[in-house]
């Protein structure tokens, strides 16, 4: 008696597990993380864009996630913010000075190994002595 049960609750999986995508119910979790998925590729695309506008990806989920548990059949890969006409200027007011560091040791890195690779290094001159100087020069920029 306890392997006919057996037996049948395998059949009843595999079952299940054969049954193509389209004939099973769509589930209200299977479509928010249908929708996350969405929201995290919007996120990848902006990131690479570097028009998140200093905000964290947290804050992106909450406002995607809203926006597509509104308008279910809008498309996913619309922007939710505009790019600021300033990015540096929007990454400073909405990401704070940490975000503002970031982005002036990031723009300070490219042109350290743009000049390592052309050979206008000064001699001596280590990455720390470099990061120093210009941080100061992208500050005074308004970086």
């Amino acid at each position: 008696m306890k392997m006919h049960a057996v037996a049948s609750a395998c059949s009843l999986v595999l079952l299940f597990m054969l049954t193509p995508a389209s004939a099973q119910p769509s589930t209200p979790r299977a479509e928010q993380q249908s929708r996350m998925k969405s929201c995290a590729a919007e996120w990848k695309s902006m990131k690479e864009a570097n028009q998140t506008a200093g905000k964290t990806y947290r804050a992106f989920q909450k406002e995607c996630l809203a926006r597509n548990a509104a308008n279910p059949l809008a498309p996913a890969t619309a922007p939710a913010t505009t790019p600021a006409a300033s990015g540096a200027a929007a990454k400073k007011s909405a990401g704070g000075g940490r975000q503002a560091m970031l982005a002036r040791e990031r723009a300070c890195g490219e042109e350290w190994r743009a000049a390592k690779a052309a050979g206008t290094v000064a001699a001596g001159m280590k990455w720390p002595k470099y990061w120093s100087d210009c941080n100061k020069r992208k500050k005074a920029a308004g970086m």
